[in-house]
């Protein structure tokens, strides 16, 4: 079996819930707003899962602080 990427669930749960919103402002029948609105906080769950489940490691620690922002070492400015 394939395996599907975490990313994939993110991306996917953050469309869902932006098309509720587009349906909400479009006024949409409520049925179906709560349709997806059930579906959306499944898939959250999903997603919450995969993520914490998922094999991730990095080499970064605390000390890094932000990736875009080291502090205090001179070696990540070059």
């Amino acid at each position: 079996m394939m395996k599907i990427p975490v990313m994939f669930y993110v991306a996917l749960t953050t469309m869902l819930l932006v098309a509720i919103t587009i349906a909400v402002a479009m006024d949409m029948s409520f049925n179906w707003v709560f349709l997806l609105t059930c579906i959306g906080q499944l898939l959250v769950l999903i997603m919450v899962y995969r993520v914490l489940k998922d094999n991730y490691t990095t080499d970064k620690t605390f000390e890094d602080f932000y990736e875009d922002h080291p502090i205090g070492r001179i070696e990540n400015y070059r």
